[in-house]
C-alpha cells in the first residue's frame, strides 16, 4: 500500500481499490482527510512530545473540552490519553482493582480488548489471541454474551430469550466462580467486534448495569470499535442509555494517529495514586491535535447524519442479497448497527449442536468472498471463528461508493457460491 485518499487506497502495482474496511475501524473519516491531517501537521511545527507526567498540552485541553460534551453520561469527566486499545483496557483493568479493592473480573465469550498480557486475559474471541502465551493474568472469568451461537439456539430466538439466559449464566458464574466480593469489575463491548460483529441489545446491558449496582462491581465499556460514530451514534451505549463507570475507546478517536482513551468519573479517579498511570508517549500532542480536528469534522460535516443514511441503504442491499435465489440460503445472518455490519455464511465446519451447520454448503465462504472482491476492486475483512465478512467502510462515505461496494460484494457472493 503507498496512499490512501478518501474511502480509497493505492499499492504499488497501480491497483485502486475501494476500502471498506479503514485500518479496522480507524480512519473512520477516509484516509488523509484534508482538516485531520492538516491539524496534525501544523502540531508537528509547534510541539511534538510532551511527556504527560511533566506537563498537559494545549492539544489535550482542547480535546477533553471538545469530547465532554459528547460522552454518554455527564459523570464521565475525568479523562486519560493513552497510545492503544489495549493500553487502555490494561488501565481500565487497573483502575478497577484498586478503586475497588478486588481482583477478578468478568469478561463476554467472543469480546475482544487486546493482544497485551491483560488485554488479552479477557479477550474471548479467538484461541489464536492467546495460544502459546500462557499462563495470562490470573483473576479472569467469562460469561456468555446474548448471542445465539454461543447459546446454541436458533437465530430467530426472540432477543428476551437470549437476554433472560445470559443473565442467567452471569448470575451462575458469580454463585459458583467469582464471589461479588471479589469482582472489580464487568467489561463488555456494546457491540462484539473480533467475536462476529454482534450487538448488545438494550437490556442485556442494562441487566449488568443493575448487577454491578447491586454487587459494587464497576461495568467498564468497550467502545475501541464501535464508537465515534461507528454505529450511528457517537458511542454505542447511548442506545441503551446505560451508564459506564469506566469506558475506553481508541481507533477512530484519531483518525489514524496512535491515540486511546480512558473516561471515568471524578469521585473514581481521585482514588488513584498519582503515577499509577503513565506512559512515555501517552496522549501524544500530534495525535491529541488530530483526534480535535476529528471532533470538528463530525459537527461541521454531519457525519452521524451520514452513518444513518447509508447504514439505511447498506441493510437494504444486504438483506436483498440474502433472499436471491442465486444465494440460495448460503446468507444466514444480516446484522449490526450504523456502518459497523456483519453478513454471516452457512458452513459445512460448524460444530454439530449448532443450529446452522449445513452440510451442503460450501466451505470457506468468507474468507473466498473476501478474497474475491479484492480481486474485484474492494478491501473487506472477515471476522470471528464463524464464516462472517464485516463491513467498515468510512463514516463519510458516499451513496455512489456505497453502493459499488455493495454490487463488488454481491457479485463477489455470486461468483462463489455458483463455481463451489
Amino acid at each position: 500500500m503507498t496512499k490512501g485518499e478518501g474511502s480509497y487506497i493505492h499499492f504499488h502495482d497501480g491497483r485502486r481499490l475501494l476500502d471498506f474496511t479503514c485500518g479496522i475501524a480507524v480512519t473512520n473519516l477516509g484516509h488523509c482527510h484534508t482538516k485531520v491531517s492538516k491539524a496534525a501537521a501544523d502540531q508537528c511545527m509547534e510541539l511534538v512530545h510532551c511527556q504527560c507526567s511533566i506537563s498537559f498540552h494545549n492539544p489535550t485541553i482542547h480535546l477533553i473540552e471538545k469530547l465532554i460534551p459528547v460522552m454518554p453520561d455527564p459523570t464521565l469527566d475525568s479523562f486519560y490519553f493513552w497510545n492503544s486499545g489495549s493500553e487502555a483496557v490494561e488501565g481500565a483493568v487497573k483502575m478497577a482493582r484498586t478503586i475497588t479493592g478486588r481482583q477478578n473480573i468478568i469478561c463476554m465469550q467472543g469480546g475482544y480488548h487486546g493482544r497485551t498480557y491483560g488485554a488479552m486475559a479477557v479477550t474471548r474471541s479467538k484461541t489464536s489471541y492467546s495460544e502459546g502465551f500462557f499462563p495470562l493474568m490470573p483473576g479472569t472469568f467469562s460469561t456468555s454474551f446474548p448471542f445465539w451461537h454461543q447459546l446454541g439456539v436458533a437465530p430467530d430466538t426472540p432477543e428476551e430469550e437470549l437476554v433472560r439466559s445470559a443473565l442467567y449464566q452471569l448470575d451462575l458464574v458469580l454463585k459458583q466462580q467469582t464471589s461479588p466480593r471479589d469482582t472489580a469489575a464487568i467489561i463488555i463491548e456494546p457491540v462484539l467486534g473480533e467475536g462476529g460483529y454482534v450487538p448488545a441489545p438494550s437490556a442485556f446491558l442494562k441487566g449488568l448495569r443493575d448487577v454491578c449496582d447491586a454487587y459494587g462491581i464497576l461495568l467498564i465499556i468497550d467502545e475501541v470499535q464501535s464508537g465515534f460514530g461507528r454505529t450511528g451514534k457517537m458511542f454505542n451505549v447511548e442506545y441503551s442509555g446505560v451508564r459506564p463507570d469506566i469506558m475506553v475507546m481508541a481507533k477512530g478517536l484519531a483518525n489514524g494517529f496512535p491515540l486511546s482513551c480512558i473516561v471515568s468519573r471524578k469521585e473514581l479517579t481521585d482514588k488513584l495514586k498519582p503515577g499509577s498511570m503513565g506512559g512515555t508517549y501517552a496522549g501524544n500532542a500530534v495525535s491529541c491535535a488530530a483526534a480535535v480536528a476529528v471532533m470538528d469534522v463530525f459537527r461541521e460535516e454531519n457525519i452521524l447524519d451520514n452513518v444513518n443514511a447509508r447504514s439505511e441503504e447498506l441493510f437494504g442491499a444486504l438483506k436483498n442479497l440474502r433472499t436471491c435465489p442465486e444465494v440460495g440460503g448460503n446468507i444466514v445472518d444480516v446484522r449490526g448497527q450504523g456502518l459497523m455490519v456483519g453478513v454471516e455464511f452457512a458452513s459445512p465446519s460448524y460444530p454439530a449442536q449448532d443450529p446452522v451447520l449445513n452440510r451442503s454448503a460450501p466451505e470457506g465462504l468468507a474468507s473466498r468472498v473476501a478474497k474475491r472482491c479484492m480481486e474485484k476492486g474492494m478491501l473487506i475483512l472477515t471476522t470471528s471463528v464463524y464464516e462472517v465478512i464485516r463491513f467498515i467502510p468510512p463514516l463519510n462515505v458516499t451513496a455512489e461508493d456505497l453502493k459499488k461496494g455493495c454490487e463488488v460484494f454481491a457479485e463477489a457472493v455470486k461468483e462463489v457460491i455458483r463455481e463451489a
